[in-house]
């Protein structure tokens, strides 16, 4: 069980802590007992080496009337003002009273408030009974204060103890139920409560004389996980909600049953079990110790531990339900974007995504790659308005529809147009951007058409950073318009980078100011690689980033980094072949040579059987020439296209068949193979490698 730190709360200041170490020699001069009724006490009004702060421990026999003490009686290292408290619960018979135990230094005395005393020494009867009524119920408020603050389950656990330990008790224990259950849904059986947090302080002798308190090493111990049995003690305790005092019957059962036969609880200590019930069940329960030095716990006090346990038991059932909630758009938005971006020929890929919050990690930007045939990549960026639930859910149909719309292999300005269409089926007002760029490493080119999404901006080899002239075109969604793709050079070395308007856009400047300093950042990052080098990819990004200031965080932001490597013309090798029986033996003496001036001869026997059956099932259906493409990079691939959309399929061939195993062969010897639809017909490619 891990020792958690505990607060300090409630120290006595230093100067007055001298003073409390010179009092007994005090009191000797003046042959009087420390004790005594005339004896020193605190004065009403601090003297001037002593802070205004009556934070300090009690002599026994002193008036501690509540007063005006420490402004955070709740504890924790954040201090309310003085509005949430003014006052300090250090009165007999109020929660943190320190009355008799003696002197200040015994173990389990706690550091209360001294207020001014009337002129006869001694409060009044009356005006005592109101002010510790009045202290109880600021030590209430500024405890329910404390917890509430927390957000997560252990902020919350921690914020209970904060608050009563020293100042209620000297030790808690919080057991909550293990697995915590969520909303309506029905908890595991059986009913196990987990020891989630143990907190003590005692008074300990350090550097010298001075007096603090720390954390004790030494808790109660405690069994770490507890089975509460139908029917027995600790679950009929639990069942009644209400708090109980440890001396009962019944809580002495409870007790012994939650603690573990093996950890019984310490003679002379007094207890408080209090059962932490939430909306619906009970979920936990929490022990209130205090040592036998200390005054013990009164009818009242059980008013206070159901005060604590109830806000706490609500504040956790909104935790857990706030972390389900938190679980689900996180892994909704994480469904949404890719898991991990191809690797398509002739061009390295990079990505981020940030939301606009850490605490709701949802959001309408997304981006994507996709592999086209002719080893060509579409890559898209978007962002729908908003980031919340309701966008990342829109997102996520867009991005389906554009993979969809890719695989037919439209023309860019055909894909926006769909999704244009599909979001105004979607319903009203799902508007969206997005950017949808088709690379072909063949040819070095690019085509891009936009929807009112931000300009790419392309990074050239030798350093300079320029912004695309993309027409930028309406919005998804808007409906009845047009689209117009650009046909642009993408060099080899060439860097195209898409992102979100989150990226360039915030509160503190216009999105063309944004995009003007992306710019330049940028070119300066890559006038550091110098003019015959292309800045690291994923180091880009992360440069990219780094412009962001503290307040340009308003959108979720996703970018997506292409660099253009290409493939070089002596590396393609193409032909057209006529749709004749005569075509897989002219197919496979073209592939020969091409292998040949490669020096990749090791590869020719599978090259041409592969090749014959895939030309031959082509010119079985085609109407038109039939196209044979090789392409040599770190593999080497083969492409037949023909006009026919009707796709492949592998089966198994009877032993009485005499075809059906062309496919067999190809996906047996090659690394790789797949079948495409194109507009006007299909392509089926496969690749082997080329390292022996």
């Amino acid at each position: 069980m891990t020792e958690h730190p505990t607060s300090h709360e409630g120290r006595q200041p230093l100067a007055a802590r001298s003073q409390e170490r010179a009092r007994p020699r005090q009191e000797a001069a003046a042959g009087l007992p420390s004790d005594a009724p005339g004896g020193p006490a605190a004065p009403a009004t601090p003297g001037p080496d002593v802070p205004a702060q009556p934070a300090g421990p009690a002599p026994a026999g002193t008036g501690t009337s509540g007063g005006t003490g420490h402004p955070d009686t709740a504890g924790g290292t954040d201090h309310p003002s003085t509005a949430d408290v003014t006052g300090h619960p250090g009165t007999p018979g109020v929660p943190g009273s320190s009355a008799g135990t003696g002197h200040p230094g015994a173990p389990g005395a706690v550091a209360v408030a001294v207020s001014p005393q009337r002129p006869g020494g001694e409060a009044r009867g009356g005006d005592g009974s109101a002010r510790r009524e009045g202290d109880r119920l600021r030590f209430v408020g500024a405890a329910t204060r404390r917890i509430a603050r927390g957000i997560d389950l252990d902020e919350i656990v921690l914020g209970l103890c904060r608050a009563t330990v020293p100042t209620f008790s000297d030790e808690i224990l919080v057991y909550l139920r293990d697995p915590l259950p969520v909303g309506d849904e029905r908890p595991v059986a059986p009913f196990v409560l987990r020891l989630r947090r143990t907190d003590r302080l005692r008074l300990s002798d350090l550097e010298g004389e001075e007096l603090v308190l720390v954390p004790d090493p030494d808790p109660t111990p405690a069994a770490e996980l507890c089975e509460v049995r139908s029917g027995g003690a600790l679950a009929e305790v639990l069942r009644g909600v209400r708090p109980v005092f440890g001396d009962s019957a019944a809580a002495k059962t409870a007790l012994a049953e939650l603690l573990g036969p093996e950890h019984p609880l310490p003679g002379g200590l007094r207890a408080v079990l209090a059962p932490l019930r939430g909306r619906r069940r009970v979920i936990g329960a929490a022990v209130f110790l205090r040592r036998p030095e200390r005054a013990g716990f009164e009818p009242n006090d059980l008013l206070v531990a159901a005060q604590l346990a109830t806000h706490t038991a609500l504040g956790i059932d909104k935790a857990v339900l706030y972390g389900r909630e938190a679980y689900i758009a996180d892994e909704l938005q994480r469904t949404m974007l890719p898991d991990s971006l191809p690797q398509p020929t002739g061009v390295k890929l990079a990505s981020r995504y940030l939301p606009a919050a850490e605490t709701a990690r949802v959001g309408g930007d997304w981006y994507d790659a996709i592999p086209l045939p002719g080893s060509r990549v579409a890559l898209v960026v978007g962002d729908v308005m908003g980031h919340s639930m309701t966008s990342a859910a829109i997102m996520g149909q867009l991005r389906t529809t554009a993979q969809t719309l890719a695989g037919l292999d439209l023309p860019p300005q055909e894909v926006l147009h769909h999704l244009d269409e599909q979001a105004q089926r979607l319903g009203e007002n799902r508007m969206a951007t997005c950017m949808y760029a088709v690379y072909d490493p063949v040819s070095h080119r690019i085509t891009v058409a936009n929807a009112g999404h931000p300009p790419p901006i392309l990074l050239h080899l030798g350093g300079r950073a320029e912004v695309l002239r993309v027409p930028p075109g309406a919005p998804i969604g808007v409906g009845g318009v047009d689209f117009e793709a650009v046909e642009l050079d993408a060099p080899a070395g060439a860097t195209l980078l898409l992102y979100t308007d989150g990226l360039v856009e915030s509160r503190l400047r216009d999105v063309w100011t944004g995009i003007e300093q992306l710019r330049e950042r940028l070119a300066a990052t890559a006038q550091l690689t110098g003019p015959d080098h292309s800045p690291p990819l994923e180091a880009l990004c992360d440069d990219v980033l780094d412009m962001l200031g503290p307040g340009d965080r308003d959108d979720d932001i996703a970018l997506l980094a292409a660099r253009f490597d290409g493939i070089a013309p002596s590396d393609v090798a193409y032909w057209f072949l006529e749709p004749e029986d005569a075509a897989p033996g002219r197919a496979r003496r073209l592939a020969r040579r091409a292998l040949a001036r490669w020096d990749l001869e090791e590869l020719t026997d599978s090259v041409e059987l592969l090749i014959s059956e895939v030309v031959t099932n082509a010119v079985r259906y085609a109407e038109r020439p039939v196209t044979l493409r090789l392409l040599r990079t770190d593999v080497l691939r083969c492409e037949v296209g023909d006009d026919s959309p009707q796709l492949p399929r592998q089966r198994r061939a009877r032993d009485t068949d005499e075809g059906g195993r062309g496919l067999f062969l190809v996906n047996r010897l090659a690394r790789r193979w797949g079948a495409t639809r194109l507009s006007g017909g299909k392509v089926v490619w496969f690749e082997l490698s080329t390292r022996t």
